[in-house]
């Protein structure tokens, strides 16, 4: 089955083209071939710039790079790619939802129900389910009536424990409205554990490991036996982590006290948390960590120096208490935009870890770069006690194989 993938980040429109064998009938190797892959960005962005069109077409590889004016929103950047995949035989479409709430804890085939309900989990996603629905809608309107599914973020930490999901308030209260931590980046983290157990060439089900996925959107996430038993995204994804323009954690009386100070709601509060904070925030320059990168070592920009240096000790926090939630673990995985490829942020994440085993090898470290999707590389030393990898994720496979295991099974709300 050939099956187009839209992955919609808050920023980005990620797509792949993929040939699933249908006829094979392993849970976790269901053979997926890819025919092409590529990348809008810039979505949203300010009318003067431009954005990087990024096609890479398989199995030659060659890159064909294509600029223009910045594209408004996600829904003219599936049109985008539709359009040049208008000769490309789709057959099914698998969508990236971020938000499924404890409504959806499997991929869906999409109704016009199951719209309106992601359209109404996008309180609770504000950067990311709006743009999942107009991608939705935008590709229904291109390619009519194609066999369409949804994958959902949420649905991989399904397997949280209760202690780990629920929030210390009053228990009524939370009942009421659905409240609990959901957990996100599910994708990216199955399938960073994926990629390590395939470059290990070992099962999932005795690994203890700690993804870390950390890009414009960043979370970290316990896994025991290929399951999720914690992470750090909750409610909502502001939770946890320092991010490109979120927050991350805050004291909650914060919000109710800047509203007052500054005379404004707490949902324009909410908007600040989300869309001026983090790496943005603290820096007061980007939400780019490149650019951070070179601002603090070229130009020893204060804040930049800041924001580096609080987004590094959030992360080493975080790998500190999962690593204790483990009991200890067999690999740290990094993935992601930053996780990937920034070394340097790497070393500085695993300073001072040399009390639980994990050491970096600088050399190896420095190398693990632009890998390909799915590919992996090990960035430990070769006698330490906790192995450290990079893995470049592959969301978009993973989303292609899941699309054909819920159409085969005939899931459908209405």
């Amino acid at each position: 089955m050939l099956v187009l993938v839209l992955n919609c980040g808050s920023s980005s429109l990620k797509f792949h083209v993929a040939e699933v064998d249908v006829g094979h009938h392993g849970e976790c190797d269901m053979p997926v071939r890819t025919l092409q892959r590529g990348v809008v960005t810039g979505i949203g962005g300010i009318t003067s710039q431009t954005t990087l069109r990024f096609t890479s077409i398989i199995p030659t590889g060659e890159p064909v790079f294509e600029s223009g004016p910045v594209v408004p929103d996600h829904a003219a950047a599936v049109r985008w790619v539709c359009e040049r995949l208008a000769t490309t035989p789709v057959e099914a479409v698998g969508h990236r939802i971020v938000h499924g709430g404890d409504r959806f804890q499997a991929p869906i085939r999409i109704t016009a129900g199951v719209v309106a309900e992601i359209q109404a989990l996008s309180e609770l996603a504000p950067l990311h389910n709006p743009s999942g629905v107009a991608a939705i809608q935008a590709a229904q309107a291109v390619l009519g009536d194609l066999p369409t599914v949804a994958v959902f973020d949420t649905a991989f930490h399904q397997t949280l424990p209760l202690h780990a999901t629920t929030y210390a308030i009053p228990q009524d209260l939370a009942a009421r409205h659905r409240v609990r931590r959901y957990g996100f980046h599910g994708i990216a983290h199955a399938s960073l554990a994926a990629g390590y157990a395939a470059h290990r060439g070992r099962s999932l089900d005795r690994a203890r490991l700690v993804t870390l996925h950390l890009g414009h959107g960043c979370s970290a996430t316990a896994i025991r036996h290929g399951c999720s038993v914690e992470t750090s995204m909750g409610f909502t994804p502001l939770e946890g982590l320092v991010m490109g323009t979120r927050s991350g954690d805050v004291d909650p009386s914060l919000v109710g006290y800047l509203a007052r100070r500054e005379g404004v709601s707490t949902g324009e509060i909410e908007r600040w948390l989300n869309e001026q904070s983090g790496l943005l925030g603290l820096s007061g320059l980007t939400s780019d960590m490149r650019e951070l990168l070179r601002a603090a070592e070229q130009r020893q920009h204060p804040g930049a120096a800041l924001a580096i240096a609080v987004f590094c000790h959030r992360v080493r926090k975080y790998l500190g208490a999962y690593l204790a939630v483990l009991g200890g673990a067999d690999a740290v995985v990094f993935g992601g935009g930053i996780g990937e490829q920034a070394p340097t942020i790497r070393a500085r994440i695993c300073e001072g870890m040399d009390w639980c085993g994990l050491a970096l090898d600088p050399s190896k470290n420095d190398r693990a770069v632009n890998l390909s999707p799915g590919e992996a590389a090990c960035i430990s030393r070769q006698d330490a006690g906790l192995a450290a990898y990079v893995v470049a994720a592959d969301e978009e496979t993973w989303i292609a194989r899941e699309t054909v295991r819920c159409l085969q099974g005939g899931k459908e709300v209405v």
